[in-house]
């Protein structure tokens, strides 16, 4: 309840995750079919780069602020979603402003689609409510995000997704991330996944996915961004995605575009990255 995304918004992890959010939705949007995005810890939605908050802590500016400058071609093509959704936000909000998870997923959403935005802060989901009062295809629920991830599947969509984007304020979060994602994919196995976490301490990580590979009836991938050499295990020097169930295409666009990425935001000449499957077919 204390985390506020305000101060992180379009840091490097916003970066990772609302790329890969993008390409998911771009897989989604191919078919006619309709789906449903489910956000269980939605935020504000909509960010001013240029309010106090973000202006305090400027982790902006080595994040999204670092892709200005174009990337090769192939990547470009990847990214060209995410950007459209950034350039859509800007257009309707305003200049300075960083799009929040559910206005990037609002972005995409047809006629028959819906987008289901849950937060627990009682302010932000106010805000939230306030925000997409008038779209029909939204609809935003005040309620705790895992309390939500098993009420919420699986829906009357057969197609969609989930995004689980915890603030991590309570300790165990990561192994929590990995077993509610275990019980979801049982619940509703045709849903696509996308679990994130920050990256300190590795091991954490480490032990969380290889319960979800031992355990995993689905496939899945693991997409990992490191910035900065993770020697110390109290900084955040990484961040990270668990994908079930991705998109066929998705670990060879990974395998473009988290190199590129590595590469442009790295901190202190360290950049790294892992695209590794799990489940089933590992």
């Amino acid at each position: 309840m204390n985390y506020r995304h305000a101060f992180h918004a379009g840091n490097f992890a916003d970066v990772l995750k609302h790329l890969v959010l993008t390409r998911v939705l771009v897989h989604l949007c191919a078919k006619d079919k309709p789906f449903r995005a489910i956000d269980t810890h939605a935020g504000l939605g909509v960010y001013d780069l240029e309010a106090e908050e973000a202006g305090r802590t400027g982790e902006w500016h080595d994040g999204f602020g670092r892709l200005e400058a174009p990337f090769p071609p192939e990547v470009e093509v990847l990214l060209a979603p995410y950007r459209a959704a950034v350039a859509a936000v800007r257009a309707r909000f305003g200049a300075t402003t960083y799009p929040g998870s559910p206005a990037i997923i609002r972005e995409s959403l047809r006629a028959g689609d819906k987008g289901v935005f849950v937060e627990l802060h009682p302010v932000d989901a106010q805000t939230l409510a306030q925000r997409y009062a008038s779209d029909s295809r939204t609809k935003v629920m005040h309620l705790d995000g895992w309390t939500a991830l098993n009420a919420l599947i699986p829906p009357p969509e057969r197609r969609g997704l989930v995004l689980i984007d915890p603030p991590y304020e309570e300790r165990g979060e990561i192994d929590r991330l990995g077993a509610q994602l275990l019980k979801a994919a049982r619940k509703w196995p045709t849903g696509t996944y996308l679990g994130w976490y920050p990256i300190k301490d590795v091991t954490g990580v480490d032990r969380m996915t290889a319960a979800l590979d031992a355990g995993l009836e689905r496939p899945a991938l693991r997409l990992d961004l490191m910035i900065e050499r993770p020697d110390d295990p109290t900084r955040l020097t990484g961040t990270g995605l668990v994908v079930i169930n991705p998109p066929w295409t998705l670990a060879a666009e990974a395998e473009l575009f988290l190199p590129a990425l590595a590469q442009r935001l790295a901190r202190g000449g360290y950049g790294a990255f892992r695209c590794e499957q799990l489940g089933p077919e590992a």
